[in-house]
């Protein structure tokens, strides 16, 4: 399973962007990416780091609203920041209930 997680958050960042530039909305859409995000929260990203994750995390979503001043290329350049914090988010979630229980049990 370790081997497919690189492939799951590769692919759930990718679709969660395309989605969002593309505007594209769909009750499976959204369960798909959350099941990717856990498996990938769960397998691929390392619970130790997931302060320096957080602050990356927050980070992206501060500025994703700043992208749309940009001219020409703003709103698809927040629609991608967006997507991918929406991914992000699950993946993160994950990973720090994991750590947290890896902690206290």
């Amino acid at each position: 399973m370790d081997k497919f997680a690189k492939w799951f958050y590769i692919v759930g960042i990718v679709v969660a962007m395309l989605a969002s530039v593309l505007e594209f909305s769909a009750g499976w859409l959204t369960w798909v990416l959350m099941i990717l995000g856990v498996l990938a929260g769960l397998f691929y990203a390392d619970p130790a780091d997931v302060v320096n994750r957080g602050i990356r995390y927050l980070a992206l979503v501060a500025v994703a609203g700043v992208f749309t001043e940009f001219i020409f290329v703003g709103p698809y350049v927040t629609a991608l920041a967006t997507g991918a914090a929406t991914f992000l988010g699950y993946v993160l979630f994950t990973s720090l209930a994991y750590h947290l229980f890896k902690k206290f049990f």
